[in-house]
């Protein structure tokens, strides 16, 4: 029987997922913890013997392909020039390829700023600034400044195509760097996809020495993207079909992990209501956002920071009062293996998970404010309107392992204390049953229409 093998190395779990080539089914699936800390090719090991056990002894896979956002994942330090224009462009670019933002930079960086970017530990640095025929001065600076602070890790270079021969001229021979489309070609117009085409393709060369993996290289066919890449890649697909076949529409997935909450959205977001003006970027149609403060597990301290007791009281945590809650969330971030097993244990992560939900989803629609006009009342719209979205997909060990996966979703609904939030008032919810988003990503890099055929099946109603 042939087969393809999918592996996600996530950052708490290894998930493994096998394919049949010929008929649109999941054949088995099987995890094991993610052994980052030693050898990930442990935690590989328990997980595929998992699956063998489940698979016939014939069984024969044509391709392996990996996805991983192990020992946190893709991380980016994005520099641009003006704030809310080429680094916010530049933002977008690296969010959108599957990276993790760890720290973004404006205008002429000074020595200060280049000492952090080098403490870093980043995989690698966007760099951008200018529009195409504009200034030049700030992005030949900041490539001066790496250059002389002799950054080893990969530069890819996407701003002003003007600054393109003066930047070689620095790099050539000293840094390891990558020529791309600028992120803002003209003011307020986006094109990010080149530079995360560039991203990914330098992931796919460097993962495995960087992220430890090297013993990986011998077992699978490759390494194609970085995990919230593989899962935006099946939203787009779930979403928007394929030459042959329609999607769905419109929608967002939250995928809750043991160190980020990732959103993806898959729709223009224009305004739904009338008398609302746009303002800002314009907004890509696959848009991810992650927010790095909001995990079940690694990131437990900092979402406890992020909600204080104002959120656990909001989604009614029973006997609060009485509990530890700090204590609670202490464990969860020195114990990442921890599974809960009690009916308290069980509540607490739901509740965790309700609030990653509700803040990520806040943090990732878009906002509407009040302007006076000479025309009257008008509103102001920045980022995207997902009040009339009609799905809301959610993955994630959390919300798939959940008896009450719709009541974790609800958590992103728009509510009444954020009166300027475009988050969604009525969708469907949908989840991933499986798990295995991220495995029908790397499956529409091989056969789309295959993926979109098993998406409409795996993705369920709750």
């Amino acid at each position: 029987m042939k087969a393809y093998l999918f592996i996600d190395f996530g950052s708490t779990y290894t998930k493994l997922t096998a394919v049949s080539k010929e008929e649109d089914l999941i054949l088995a699936t099987a995890k094991s913890y993610t052994t980052v800390e030693t050898d990930v090719m442990e935690g590989f090991g328990k997980a595929f013997e998992l699956l063998m056990n489940d698979l016939p002894n014939d069984i024969e896979f044509e391709q392996k392909l990996a996805c991983s956002s192990a020992a946190g994942g893709l991380k980016i330090v994005s520099i641009g020039l003006v704030p809310e224009l080429t680094m916010e462009a530049a933002k977008r670019a690296a969010l959108g390829a599957g990276a993790r933002v760890t720290d973004v930079f404006s205008f002429k960086l000074n020595q200060s700023e280049v000492k952090r970017i080098k403490n870093a530990k980043a995989d690698m640095i966007l760099l951008a600034g200018g529009t195409d025929g504009g200034n030049t001065d700030v992005i030949i600076h900041n490539a001066r400044m790496l250059k002389d602070a002799e950054i080893k890790i990969p530069v890819v270079v996407a701003g002003n195509k003007s600054a393109n021969d003066e930047i070689i001229e620095i790099f050539e021979g000293q840094m390891n760097y990558h020529i791309t489309e600028n992120v803002m070609p003209s003011l307020n117009q986006i094109n990010v996809e080149p530079a995360r085409e560039t991203i990914r393709n330098i992931f796919m060369e460097n993962i495995v020495k960087a992220k430890g993996m090297s013993k990986a290289k011998d077992l699978i066919s490759g390494i194609l993207m970085p995990t919230p890449a593989a899962v935006l890649k099946a939203a787009e697909v779930l979403s928007q079909g394929t030459k042959h076949e329609d999607g769905i529409g419109d929608l967002v997935v939250v995928d809750i992990g043991g160190a980020t909450t990732d959103v993806h959205s898959v729709c223009e977001g224009a305004p739904s209501k009338p008398s609302v003006v746009l303002r800002g970027l314009e907004e890509p149609v696959a848009k991810r956002t992650v927010e790095g403060d909001l995990g079940m597990r690694y990131s437990a301290l900092s979402l406890y920071e992020a909600a204080g007791k104002r959120y656990l009281r909001r989604y009614k945590l029973s006997h609060l009062e009485e509990m530890d809650v700090e204590k609670e969330f202490t464990f969860r971030n020195e114990h990442t293996d921890f599974v809960p097993s009690t009916e308290d244990e069980l509540q607490f992560d739901e509740v965790m998970a309700k609030i990653c939900v509700d803040i990520s989803m806040k943090r990732h629609a878009g906002t509407v404010t009040p302007v006076y006009s000479p025309l009257g009342m008008m509103y102001s719209q920045e980022g995207k309107d997902l009040m009339e979205l009609p799905y809301l997909v959610g993955t994630g060990g959390v919300i798939v392992n959940s008896r009450n996966p719709e009541e974790i979703l609800k958590a992103g609904l728009f509510h009444e204390e954020d009166l300027d939030s475009l988050k969604p008032r009525h969708p469907k919810y949908l989840i991933d049953e499986k798990y295995v988003l991220s495995a029908l990503g790397l499956l529409a890099m091989v056969d789309e229409e295959k993926a979109l055929r098993m998406l409409k099946k795996y993705v369920v109603k709750c």
